[in-house]
């Protein structure tokens, strides 16, 4: 990404908490000046926080900092998307920017409605490894997007990691089910696998450093060869050895049908966000 896809105007921040701040601070890496980023934040101390680590402009109100901005990233709670969106209606109408939302269950029909229609909308859903520069992200462009703008959205979330287009809206729930959960799922593994360990008898520390460096470089090899997981999977796994008697207990369990129902579940749960905050 470079300063060039942002050349057209400033851009706007509706919220400063975590993710905004690592969007924020990946485009200033990348060469975007601060003085073209705009955040409007109610707490005073993220204010602080925001000007003295990279220097862009704050606002306590969302409307000083949405004026004569060419995209608003959209970056509040769900439950408080629809009023933050029908109070900047007159200002979208207005200068019709590019909308760019960060915010889980809300679709880009709900976003266009509540700030007025007939605007471009891209709906994103991140990680929160993004706080590292090492997330992913699903991205949906209505129909009033075009290709320039589709572009600077794309930009705009490679701060975060990698992107990855989804051309069914509906289909951006499964992606907040696995990526935007996902990173919970594997804490959870982690944390299962720490006490496991510890439960054979090694030390707390042993079992940490060994349980995080383990995930570390099985994720390594999942991005960095072109093999199927199954694959990977395969040649772990001997014959009668100790990797194959833990996966015959993970399959014993039902493991494949636990994240299966478990992802469904997610996936669920993002339809019925969208429904409860229409």
């Amino acid at each position: 990404m470079t300063a060039n896809s942002f050349a057209s105007g400033p851009v706007a921040f509706i919220g400063g908490g975590n993710m905004a701040r690592s969007l924020i601070g990946g485009l200033v890496a990348r060469g975007v000046p601060a003085s073209s980023i705009r955040v409007a934040e109610p707490m005073a101390e993220l204010r602080g926080s925001l000007t003295r680590d990279f220097g862009v402009h704050v606002f306590a109100d969302n409307a000083t900092a949405a004026a004569n901005a060419t995209t608003w990233v959209l970056a509040v709670k769900p439950q408080v998307m629809r009023a933050v969106c029908e109070a900047l209606a007159p200002a979208a109408q207005a200068t019709r920017p590019l909308i760019v939302s960060i915010a889980a269950g809300i679709t880009a029909a709900q976003l266009e409605r509540w700030l007025g229609g007939s605007l471009a909308v891209v709906r994103t859903m991140p990680n929160t490894p993004a706080l590292l520069g090492a997330g992913v992200t699903g991205l949906f462009a209505n129909g009033r997007v075009d290709a320039a703008q589709r572009e600077q959205a794309a930009d705009l979330l490679e701060a975060a990691g990698r992107n990855v287009w989804i051309e069914d809206e509906p289909s951006m729930d499964a992606v907040t089910a696995v990526s935007g959960s996902g990173p919970a799922y594997v804490f959870l593994l982690a944390e299962a696998m720490q006490s496991a360990a510890e439960a054979e008898g090694l030390s707390s520390e042993a079992a940490r450093t060994l349980v995080q460096h383990t995930i570390l470089g099985a994720a390594r090899m999942l991005v960095e060869n072109d093999e199927m997981p199954s694959e990977l999977r395969r040649r772990v796994t001997s014959p009668g050895g100790t990797t194959q008697a833990a996966i015959e207990q993970f399959e014993a369990g039902g493991f494949a049908d636990l994240v299966l129902h478990a992802i469904h579940a997610a996936t669920e749960r993002g339809r019925q966000l969208s429904a409860a905050n229409d």
